[in-house]
């Protein structure tokens, strides 16, 4: 089989032929919660958690054709959903897997370069006729990494601005999906600036996550589950799904019938105890 070891794009794994288990049925599942703004998913490491988030942005992106791509997986079998949501809203997809640093300046840089990176994906809004002078100030500062000088406070509520132009410029409200949202604080706290991070992370949460009216809903991962209080204060319409108290448990990780599928397919089921 031709095995996808280490890519968690969706896109790529699918237009290359790697061998690829179906997930999609996750989009249907978070579509049923059409109550929760907010799904926080945790779970350790190597569960799949980027890759599901790869697949989300390619299926929702209104910026993208992605059809092909989910030809012949379970979620084509519901051709109403997928007429009404495929690549129908603006999709905003950030992870913070690389906001690291020995010390809060250079993680905060790491995250300011995220940022840049995540704007220059949108060059779109610097030209569109939609977005407001003001806003259009607020994007040049942020998009350049180099010559830039976003003060702290345009820092920390870079996301909703960013989410603010885009529904201006598309007329409808963007899908968010954060991944390794636990990065910065983890990182925080073996290296002691928990709490200038924390700070930092916090409102940038919270402007983009409550009372937003910009927000067509999110789905937030990480391995650990932040307090609530900490970090998601005040957010309305809160999902917590760990690994423990969960209805999305088939879409993270692989199932007993799924092992045994790819062990059919490569000629090893007697190997599934073994496996197991």
């Amino acid at each position: 089989l031709k095995i996808a070891v280490g890519i968690s794009d969706f896109e790529k794994i699918r237009s290359n032929g790697f061998y690829y288990v179906d997930k999609s049925g996750l989009i249907a599942e978070l579509l049923k919660n059409s109550f929760a703004e907010v799904t926080l998913i945790t779970r350790p490491r190597r569960f799949g958690k980027t890759l599901a988030m790869s697949m989300l942005a390619s299926f929702f992106d209104i910026r993208r054709q992605s059809r092909a791509y989910f030809e012949g997986l379970d979620i084509m079998n519901n051709p109403e959903l997928c007429a009404a949501w495929m690549n129908q809203y603006p999709a905003l997809f950030l992870t913070f897997k690389d906001v690291d640093g020995l010390d809060y300046a250079s993680a905060k840089q790491m995250l300011r370069t995220q940022i840049a990176g995540l704007y220059g994906e949108h060059a779109y809004l610097k030209t569109s006729s939609n977005i407001s002078e003001n806003d259009r100030k607020v994007y040049e500062q942020l998009a350049d990494v180099v010559d830039g000088a976003p003060t702290d406070a345009m820092l920390k509520t870079s996301i909703a601005a960013l989410m603010r132009m885009m529904q201006a410029h598309y007329g409808k409200p963007v899908i968010l999906l954060l991944d390794e949202y636990d990065v910065p604080l983890a990182k925080a706290s073996s290296n002691g600036y928990y709490k200038e991070m924390l700070d930092v992370m916090k409102t940038m949460m919270s402007t983009s996550l409550k009372d937003n009216s910009h927000l067509q809903f999110a789905v937030v991962t990480g391995c650990l589950k932040i307090a609530k209080e900490s970090i998601f204060t005040g957010t309305n319409n809160f999902i917590s799904d760990t690994i423990i108290a969960t209805h999305l448990n088939e879409y993270f990780g692989f199932t007993d019938q799924e092992v045994k599928d790819i062990l059919k397919d490569i000629g090893l089921q007697e190997h599934f105890k073994e496996i197991k």
